[in-house]
């Protein structure tokens, strides 16, 4: 895609909106998924984060409350010290979520430090670059089997395993410390697949502080899954949703800033914008769903097509996330079906890119539609909602707990029995501009009231409280019986 024309720079420029140019440069920037705006949002420290100022009283806490005068419920975890351990450092949604929890930790000083079990032999660009973001906003990153990460394991008043893999590195690195380290880990699971229940990962699960689970239903299959297959219970387990950051609403809720990223990013795709616009973004995997997705799009134009008194506009599909550099087979399977239906015209493949936001205010409808038991969460789920996108998920997975069926968007089934309803409500939502806007200012409604950064803060802090205190009596018993 071009550069914006001076026009637009100059609109731009006089809004005095960095943020905004940025977003627009990053319509064309390939080779990174999903990186969120919360990386930008936070200084080294010591500076300010998120326009956080300190505010002491009589407490033994420091309150840490906003400009707008709201008190940040993070604020008890000052001076404390964090230990975030990430099974790999990539641009997936568990890594990605596990650095915001480190920044938003920063954000009330508290000293958190990183590491990543796995890494590649050789050297990784995209590594580089997100370990440079942590150092820059104060996050300790070091070598995951070195003795300082033992040292530091020992000494913290909390360790977060992030995600079921990240328990392969206890054991190899802690050794003989693995019990006196447990009592003060929360294990963050983010995953919903069924080769995660291995003994090697989550043996030690059950004697944890807690577990930290992104919704309500994978919860539940965890539950379900460890006692029928492993035979061991799970610990206390909390449910946590994400919110969007504010960032991300920031740019939702600016209708000059979406009209612009809307004009630039069609307009590098051929769409017009009376042409109704649906978007995939996803890394591209079979688990995503591209193929049904394409195969339920070629199916609704057939309808549209069948349907001589359906009055439509061009429709279009775009998948966000795709990396033919990668070669692998599944990506030359969706190229092939598109070219095999000759949908070269509307159908649009985008690479990885740094940021959503240009392509949540160019599309119309946003598709999730993971496979099998679904999306954990889904975070663009909540992200779309709050562009007022309605949204088609499947019927599957934290996606239930998101998406209001019929209110904020419709729902399929997974699989290929999915593909036929579908295009049915492709079809639906591209003949009817009504409800189109209708279920885009429920979902944005939704957000508001209960996927926000704020809401995120007080679920994860009022876990962190639980957890700390479940540490501090273990450690009182410990010494004890000494």
């Amino acid at each position: 895609m071009g550069k914006p024309s001076p026009n637009v720079w100059a609109t731009l420029q006089k809004k005095r909106w960095p943020l905004m140019i940025l977003l627009v440069l990053s319509v064309s920037t390939v080779g990174m998924i999903l990186v969120r705006s919360t990386f930008d949002s936070c200084s080294v420290s010591g500076k300010m984060c998120g326009r956080l100022v300190v505010d002491k009283d009589q407490s033994s806490d420091v309150k840490i409350r906003s400009v707008s005068g709201s008190m940040n419920p993070l604020g008890f975890m000052k001076s404390k010290l964090v230990l975030l351990v990430s099974h790999e450092l990539s641009l997936s949604g568990g890594p990605l979520l596990l650095m915001e929890l480190a920044f938003l930790l920063r954000g009330v000083d508290c000293e958190v430090v990183w590491i990543t079990n796995q890494k590649p032999v050789e050297a990784d660009e995209v590594i580089k670059v997100l370990e440079h973001k942590m150092l820059d906003r104060g996050v300790q990153v070091i070598s995951a089997k070195s003795q300082k990460a033992i040292d530091i394991a020992l000494k913290s008043d909390l360790v977060v395993l992030n995600t079921a893999v990240a328990g392969k590195w206890l054991d190899p690195v802690l050794k003989d410390n693995v019990p006196k380290v447990l009592p003060k880990i929360l294990w963050w699971i983010h995953e919903m697949r069924g080769h995660y229940f291995k003994p090697d990962l989550v043996k030690h699960l059950p004697f944890v502080a807690g577990a930290m689970i992104d919704s309500h239903a994978t919860a539940e299959y965890w539950k379900n899954r460890t006692h029928d297959r492993l035979g061991i219970k799970m610990p206390k387990t909390y449910v946590v949703h994400l919110g969007n950051s504010k960032e991300l609403m920031e740019v939702a809720e600016d209708s000059f800033a979406k009209k612009v990223l809307r004009e630039q990013v069609r307009e590098s795709l051929g769409v017009r914008n009376e042409d109704i616009l649906f978007g995939i973004i996803n890394s591209v995997s079979r688990g995503k769903g591209q193929d049904l997705f394409l195969r339920a799009f070629h199916e609704s134009l057939n309808i549209i097509k069948e349907t001589k008194k359906l009055q439509v506009p061009t429709i279009h599909a775009v998948v966000v996330g795709s990396d033919m550099s990668a070669q692998t087979k599944f990506e030359t399977e969706l190229r092939n079906f598109v070219q095999g239906r000759k949908l070269q015209k509307v159908v649009h493949f985008v690479n990885k890119t740094m940021k959503v936001a240009p392509y949540l205010a160019a599309i119309d409808v946003l598709v999730q539609n993971s496979q099998a038991r679904g999306e954990c969460f889904g975070r663009i789920t909540i992200e779309a909602m709050a562009f007022k996108l309605p949204v088609l998920g499947t019927a599957a997975g934290g996606t239930m707990e998101i998406v209001v069926n019929r209110t904020t968007g419709l729902l399929h089934n997974a699989g290929k029995d999915g593909v036929l309803p579908l295009a049915a409500n492709i079809v639906k939502l591209a003949t009817n501009m009504d409800m189109r806007r209708t279920m885009g200012e429920k979902g944005y409604e939704r957000v508001k009231e209960m996927f926000l950064e704020h809401h995120m803060s007080h679920r994860i802090a009022s876990v962190l409280r639980e957890v700390l205190q479940h540490a501090k009596i273990h450690s009182r018993t410990t010494n004890s019986d000494h």
